[in-house]
């Protein structure tokens, strides 16, 4: 653990020499030529949400604000998907700052002088982030109250309860606008989690929907007293499934304009964050936090950082915090095989398919920030992306999940990953054998006859790619070389693994896993005069349950 020691100064990255004399406005110190001057830390808003707070308590803070003028003066209705804990909240809450006319909150900060702070806007405010709500009911009582409270705040009527949610939300929009004198902005956070929170229950999520489509169609009804409209979610649902009709919504999510709207860039971590470095390898929390990629450029996953600042302690931070039970379950009814979380591939079509009754795996893992987009391509009319998972601590946490899911040792699991890891930095190709043959031994027969997920072919490949992927070590799957792709790379300097599978029905070996490897001379690929290659050819038997075949060749 590295303590969090008082700082001692540092250049700043973003106005480093280029002038005698700079003032660095996201640090708020001022450099002089050859000199390191003291900067004071500030408070690490872990979990804070509120914008005012924030400032008010001078807190570290990125600023953000260019992107509420930039979505004010280009548009009105907005729709926004990303991650859970990736800063949406606090976007919301700075949007209705803004819109509320709070400019003291906004000094030294974009929006202070790109404002008309003489419009003050009555802003009604809707929230899903909290809670669990596990049928219809309780879904109308939470929007009630909603309800309820937002017109409390504005000091308006609307009528009671007894009245339908399409009435009541309707004119608590129509009299705001009339009590001000100015349209009313709306900010929804976490428009789909109680559909999200239902998905293993079909017949709820459904009804979910249905109620949210009640409340969302309002909007477009309502448009003479609507100044602006901001919605944010972890899912990307189609238009048609549930804002039923609401088509000038403009999706922002892959617009490369709004790419770091959420999370930390590079240049926040040197700058804003500047003070917080001091004693941690820049490059461990770049391969830890680091790689999530939204059409622009990446960002850090927000809550990670601000934890890592102040625990001084690498670890999955945020996965902690609670990785959905469906999305386990989901992927274990349909069999998915883990490899391909390394590398796959999606259009836009696809990337949106996510709706009660058409899920993709795809999909899912993308939008929940599991797996990320590393590139996109242009073909024809379509765009194409290629998805992997962001960085090590996803990489690691998640398989670790899966592997505790799908293999019966759960307990044996810690010390396997210890002895796993020495032996991949050791290049000690005949222990790690034994030790995915006692990996595999493990698993009783009784447990496969009872389990449909160790039913499917790729259960083998994907218990032992689970096992590598959870030490978060840089990995690839399906890797393209010159003559074709690898079905595995792992890299630990000063070693290069590469790994073949093949399935086979009897309990011999046929050799020609490794045959593969060498005729197609996937290690040319790494040979850089520095690494060391180990191809190892391994081969499942399926009536055996276990390796029949494992050669091995040093380049």
């Amino acid at each position: 653990m590295i303590p969090r020691k008082p700082f001692i100064g540092i250049q700043c990255a973003r106005t480093e020499m280029k002038s005698f004399r700079a003032k660095c406005n996201p640090c708020k110190f001022t450099l002089r030529k050859g000199k390191r001057l003291m900067v004071q830390r500030k408070k690490l808003p872990i979990g804070v949400q509120n914008f005012r707070e924030i400032r008010s308590e001078n807190d570290y803070y990125v600023d953000k604000t260019a992107f509420v003028a930039r979505l004010a003066d280009g548009g009105k209705y907005y729709f926004l998907s990303r991650p859970r804990r990736f800063g949406k909240s606090l976007f919301l809450d700075t949007l209705a700052e803004a819109f509320s006319g709070n400019r003291p909150l906004f000094e030294g900060l974009y929006l202070e002088d790109h404002w008309d702070w003489e419009k003050i806007h009555p802003v009604v405010r809707i929230s899903f982030a909290e809670g669990r709500l596990r049928n219809e009911a309780e879904l109308d009582h939470h929007i009630h109250a909603e309800i309820e409270a937002n017109a409390q705040a504005l000091g308006i009527d609307v009528p009671p309860k007894t009245e339908a949610i399409h009435i009541r939300f309707r004119r608590l929009i129509a009299e705001a606008a009339r009590h001000f004198g100015q349209r009313t902005v709306v900010l929804v956070d976490e428009y789909d989690k109680p559909i999200l929170d239902n998905l293993t229950e079909p017949d709820i999520a459904r009804a979910m929907r249905e109620g949210l489509r009640n409340l969302y169609s309002v909007l477009k009804g309502q448009d003479a007293n609507l100044r602006f409209v901001f919605l944010t979610g972890v899912s990307k649902f189609s238009k048609v499934s549930i804002f039923s009709g609401l088509n000038n919504l403009s999706d922002i999510t892959l617009d490369g304009r709004y790419a770091t709207i959420c999370g930390y860039t590079e240049a926040d971590l040197d700058t804003v964050f500047a003070p917080e470095l001091e004693g941690l390898d820049r490059e461990a929390i770049r391969h830890w936090y680091n790689g999530y990629r939204w059409e622009g450029e990446g960002v850090y996953n927000p809550f990670d950082v601000l934890l890592l600042f102040d625990k001084r302690q690498f670890r999955a931070w945020w996965f902690e915090t609670g990785t959905p039970t469906f999305l386990v379950e989901w992927l274990q009814q349909h069999r998915y095989f883990t490899p391909q979380l390394e590398c796959m591939y999606a259009d836009e079509q696809l990337l949106s398919a996510f709706d009660v009754d058409r899920i993709r795996a795809e999909a899912i893992l993308w939008q929940t920030g599991y797996v990320t987009i590393e590139r996109s391509q242009q073909k024809g009319a379509q765009m194409f992306h290629m998805l992997h998972v962001p960085n090590a601590e996803v990489r690691s946490a998640l398989n670790t999940l899966l592997l505790e899911s799908w293999h019966p040792g759960r307990s044996e699991m810690p010390r396997m990953a210890m002895a796993l890891y020495d032996y991949l930095a050791q290049g000690d190709a005949e222990s790690l054998k034994g030790h995915f043959e006692r990996l595999f031994s493990a698993i009783p027969a009784d447990w496969y006859r009872k389990n449909p997920i160790a039913q499917y072919e790729g259960y083998f490949a994907s218990v032992f790619y689970s096992h590598l992927a959870s030490l978060g070590l840089e990995m690839a799957a399906e890797d393209n070389a010159n003559q074709g792709r690898v079905d595995l790379m792992l890299r630990l300097s000063p070693y290069v693994w590469l790994f073949e599978f093949k399935l086979v029905d009897g309990d011999s070996p046929t050799g020609e896993a490794l045959a593969q490897l060498r005729a197609k001379d996937y290690a040319a690929k790494y040979r850089d005069g520095h690494t060391e290659i180990i191809e190892v050819g391994i081969e499942f038997s399926r009536s055996k349950r276990q390796i029949v075949g494992w050669q091995m060749d040093r380049r």
